[in-house]
């Protein structure tokens, strides 16, 4: 039995979980983890893969701030791949196909290694609260663990509901039960449930699916990591695989609709937009007769394969008819059917930008009780609730992160800011300044930041003063250096470039866009540019060459946003009598509660002569409660 007071409980051992208690430990807090199945801690129950668009940025972010997800995703990778790399680089997004179990067993090992954490199973029944204030949690052994703050990170269990057909039945994920007492613990203590759904594809055995008549995807042969600080062992690289449905399977979706959960009138929660079920896609989208399917592989001990695409509710039976539809799987056999499940979630309006329940002091919500998707967007959140929790507790600043700064801070300051009416997914479109917030840069932009928290030390931090170093080196020697016509104009010729008609600088050289800064060193073979280390660097060297125009541009929209940003909208200013604003505008800002200018002007429907009025009217209240 574990010491009963820890200062933090974390209920939930999935990413958020993790990555909250691995912040809060790091930062000097005894932790609790509580979890039904510690042999699930850290499960993936849908595709086995990490990253991906604007998720893989957010990995990267999660490791430069000292978090868990990079190195365990490295350790497991079985797959790597650079995502759009023929378009701009600012969506340029790394995506590592995992082997599961070495995942689970990658995150469990980092969380018993650690001294001031504490793993504990049990199902949580209730959160305690005094005066307004957490004070701890029971369990359904009847033990009562004392705390000073609690994170919440339950993912799909509370009211868990798994759908297939008409079937049902109560259940966290498949193989774990759903959490009813806690939820109705929350609902008495006054947070309104959102109902949510989602799904997971049918699971096949791979040694009953006809490669020969699917596409091979190979990894990237670059030898790519997700973690700036840690290099784990490479495993062997593994194929993934492209197929597509037939006419067969389309109609056996559209003639047993009814039979689904969804279209047969059991589902009542909303599901994802971006991750459709495979009914969704053949009823919203007519137009698409065939739909794409990628077989990903589960791990390098197992013949398991993971059939992305066709997550559905159908009944057990037809779910066989429709795998046996698809090209290559005339002969496929389902190891595990998909599912639907329901669950319920909170509307993150009611947090503060630091998660913390506006409603629950020391109450904190991370992960898809906060009405998101998916591993990553979970981890990220994690992370920035075991950060605050932790700093809340030792009397210090808590830590809002700015949306110009990280993927991390657009997720949170959407979800707090505008909430969610179906479940969030993080996308670079959401990001206004994607050429800023690269997957190459997120250690020079969140190290400094994590170097004063405290969640990374001084070796860490030289590394990044190191790259920051030669960047600076690089940037300097191209804009410097001059070459003549005749030193470069052979190269220029072998290119496909307009020759030089005088002297220029390798910067300027650099800025053609059939030229890249490989190639030319190639060519100049400039010594003190030679070493590995160096050569890492290039393509991010090139890039800001090349995008410097866009990125000063950038620059000075985020300064626009940081100034509104700092303008605090007080905590005491009444929207409803703010007569100058219009009444769809006062509605709008009583129920979302911008904490500054720069939220407001994110508020849906805000007109920009609300917000104009709304910064006169916050001038006119600052100044009416000056001390006279």
């Amino acid at each position: 039995m574990p010491d009963k007071k820890h200062s933090i409980v974390v209920i939930g051992a999935g990413h958020a979980g993790c990555e909250a208690a691995w912040a809060a430990a790091n930062l000097g807090e005894r932790v609790l983890l509580i979890t039904s199945n510690p042999y699930h801690i850290a499960q993936m129950p849908c595709n086995p893969s990490i990253g991906g668009v604007a998720k893989g940025q957010l990995v990267r972010e999660i490791d430069a701030l000292g978090g868990l997800i990079a190195r365990a995703a490295d350790s497991a990778s079985i797959q790597f791949r650079m995502l759009n790399t023929s378009k701009g680089p600012a969506v340029w997004s790394p995506r590592s196909q995992s082997d599961r179990k070495l995942y689970i067993r990658a995150v469990r090992g980092l969380i018993e290694s650690h001294p001031r954490i504490r793993l504990f199973q049990a199902m949580v029944t209730g959160i305690e609260i005094l005066n307004g204030r957490v004070t701890g949690v029971t369990t359904s052994g009847g033990d009562l663990f004392d705390a000073r703050a609690v994170i919440l990170t339950a993912g799909t269990f509370l009211n868990g509901l798994i759908r297939i057909g008409d079937q049902s039945f109560p259940a966290g994920r498949a193989g774990d039960p759903a959490s009813e007492a806690l939820a109705e613990n929350l609902k008495n203590l006054g947070l309104p449930a959102i109902r949510f759904k989602t799904g997971t594809p049918p699971r096949l055995d791979g040694s009953t699916i006809d490669y020969s008549l699917l596409t091979e995807q190979l990894g990237d042969d670059t030898e790519y990591y997700f973690s700036f600080y840690h290099k784990a062992k490479r495993l062997p690289s593994v194929s993934c695989w492209h197929t597509r449905t037939t006419p067969k399977t389309r109609q056996l979706v559209l003639d047993n609709l009814k039979l689904s959960s969804l279209y047969g009138g059991y589902v009542e929660g909303r599901g994802p937009r971006y991750c459709p079920s495979i009914e969704d896609k053949f009823v919203r989208f007519p137009e698409r007769k065939i739909q794409h399917l990628f077989l990903e592989p589960e791990g390098l001990d197992t013949t398991e394969v993971y059939l992305n695409g066709l997550s559905n509710s159908m009944p057990l039976d037809i779910q066989e008819q429709m795998v046996q539809s698809v090209f290559g799987l005339e002969k496929a056999v389902i190891v595990k059917h998909g599912y639907a499940i329901e669950y319920d979630c909170y509307d993150p309006r009611a947090l503060k930008p630091t998660l913390e329940s506006s409603l629950i002091g020391g109450l904190y919500l991370a992960g898809q009780v906060n009405c998101t998707s998916g591993y990553e967007e979970a981890a990220g959140q994690g992370l920035a609730a075991g950060i605050n929790a932790s700093r809340a507790l030792q009397d210090k600043e808590e830590v809002t992160f700015p949306r110009t700064e990280s993927y991390l801070g657009v997720m949170i300051d959407d979800i707090v800011t505008r909430g969610a009416d179906e479940p969030y997914r993080l996308f670079s479109s959401r990001a206004e300044f994607r050429l800023h917030l690269r997957q190459d840069n997120a250690d020079l932009r969140l190290s400094p930041l994590a170097f004063d928290l405290s969640l990374i030390g001084e070796k860490q931090i030289s590394q990044v003063q190191a790259k920051k170093e030669l960047l600076t080196r690089c940037r300097e020697f191209l804009s410097r250096t001059r070459v003549s016509p005749e030193r470069i104009n052979p190269y220029l010729k072998e290119v496909g470039s307009s020759a030089a008609e005088s002297w220029l600088s390798l910067e300027k050289l650099l800025r053609r866009p059939e030229i890249s800064l490989e190639s030319l060193f190639d060519f100049l073979k400039p010594e003190e540019f030679s070493s590995t280390e160096l050569k890492k660097i290039l393509p991010q060297v090139e890039l800001e060459v090349k995008y410097d125009g866009y990125m000063n541009r950038e620059l000075t929209r985020m300064e626009q946003l940081r100034r509104m940003e700092e303008v605090k909208i007080p905590l005491e200013l009444d929207f409803s009598s703010l007569s100058t604003i219009s009444h769809e505008g006062r509605e709008r800002l009583q129920r979302h509660r911008p904490a500054t200018l720069g939220q407001a002007s994110r508020v849906p429907g805000l007109t920009p002569g609300d917000l104009s009025v709304l910064m006169v009217e916050i001038g006119k209240f600052n100044k009416k409660t000056l001390p006279q």
